[in-house]
């Protein structure tokens, strides 16, 4: 624009200085300004790399404190406790009558009645039944005739040999005569004593034909009627007349392990119960033991005696017999401690720094829930209870805090 319009236009012309100064301070404004602005960028890109490092330092952290928990091997651990009481070992048995028998005849013949059935009371000597037994009959006629015969025979060669002996103080007969005569007279006499014998034996016999009961018990079982043939020893075709039982009171035998077998004693207490008796407990003894072990099933039999006034129980029931073991001196674990290795059971222990041990156990008796250790462990060791199978030797675990 020239001077002359800037005077028509009445403007004020300022110098050439002045021109200059007006333009060099909105350049230092301009370059304030832009400072100032680099540096607001600078540090808001320091803050966002700052946050960012921050972030990821976060994460890293993050991420390996979850990869040390996820590997870190959370674990329950138990110790071992003395046996303390003893446990209860079960084992089934079957009822016996303390004294139960056959019932056989002794003489041959025909059954002639019967006096007693089957669950009849009966007391020793009580007549069970009568058989007939014709052929024993004539056979002890037969020997009595035949005694006769020989009590005759030996008075006549005694009176002979009385005889004999006069004369031969006289000395008309010799002395080889009055010999015969006296050994005729020792024959007859053996002939008596041995007539005597059978008639004994026969008399005997008949008394057979009246069947008694040899003690008091029960009648659990006949086998005959009237009529049947009777075999002497036998029965009827091999069998016996009667099964008898003495029902108080009872015995039965049950085979203990040979685990156990040291721990059994004549006089423990037992209780039996019958599942068919529910609520209902009946109190034994062991009576006897076998006092050795089978070599074939490795068990050692035993006798229980129990009372049964009542009559509650019956002989040839099924029933379980539980043995109060005495305590052992050994210590008990867990069975869900236990590890079963090739090379052997083991147990994992977990020592004061958190590392494992497979330690190897020796296994005794077995309770169920619990086993008896018998050696091995010692009552301080701490054990981990559910032990994975991928848990080995010298790994580091955590012992798990138990909830309040």
């Amino acid at each position: 624009m020239s001077e002359q319009r800037h005077a028509g236009l009445a403007l004020h012309q300022p110098s050439v200085e002045g021109e200059e100064a007006h333009d060099e301070l909105p350049r230092r404004q301009i370059v304030r300004r832009t400072r100032v602005i680099v540096i607001v960028v600078a540090l808001l890109l320091a803050l966002g790399a700052a946050r960012t490092m921050f972030v990821r330092m976060n994460s890293a952290n993050a991420l390996e404190a979850g990869t040390t928990a996820r590997a870190t091997q959370y674990v329950k651990v138990t110790q071992p406790k003395a046996a303390g009481d003893g446990q209860t070992l079960s084992l089934p048995g079957t009822l016996q009558g303390f004294v139960q028998s056959p019932i056989s005849a002794r003489a041959s013949g025909y059954l002639k009645r019967w006096t007693k059935d089957i669950g009849a009371h009966v007391e020793k000597g009580e007549l069970l039944a009568e058989i007939e037994t014709p052929e024993i009959d004539q056979q002890l006629s037969q020997a009595i005739a035949a005694r006769q015969q020989a009590a005759a025979a030996l008075d006549l060669a005694k009176s002979t040999a009385a005889r004999w002996e006069a004369l031969r103080k006289k000395d008309v007969v010799s002395q080889q005569d009055l010999d015969e005569r006296r050994s005729a007279t020792a024959s007859a006499t053996a002939n008596l004593a041995a007539a005597d014998a059978n008639v004994q034996r026969l008399q005997q016999t008949e008394g057979f034909k009246r069947v008694v009961a040899p003690f008091a018990g029960v009648i659990t079982r006949r086998n005959v009627d009237v009529g049947d043939l009777i075999d002497a020893g036998g029965g009827n075709g091999g069998r016996a007349l009667f099964q008898l039982a003495q029902t108080d009171p009872l015995r039965v035998y049950i085979n203990v392990p040979q685990s156990y077998a040291q721990l059994i004693k004549a006089g423990q207490p037992v209780v039996v119960t019958q599942s068919e008796l529910r609520g209902q407990k009946f109190n034994g003894v062991v009576a006897r033991t076998a006092g050795a072990i089978d070599t074939t099933s490795r068990m050692m039999q035993v006798e229980v005696a129990l009372p049964n006034k009542d009559g509650t129980l019956l002989p040839g029931a099924y029933v379980q017999v539980a043995l109060p073991l005495a305590a052992s001196q050994s210590l008990s674990i867990p069975a869900n401690t236990l590890l079963f290795r090739a090379e052997g059971t083991r147990v994992a222990v977990v020592d004061a720094d958190g590392k494992v041990h497979l330690r190897p156990v020796t296994v005794g008796r077995n309770y169920g829930e619990t086993v008896e250790i018998i050696d091995g462990l010692q009552t301080a060791d701490r054990m981990v209870l559910n032990p994975s199978d991928s848990l080995a030797d010298g790994d580091v675990v955590t012992i798990a805090k138990e909830p309040a």
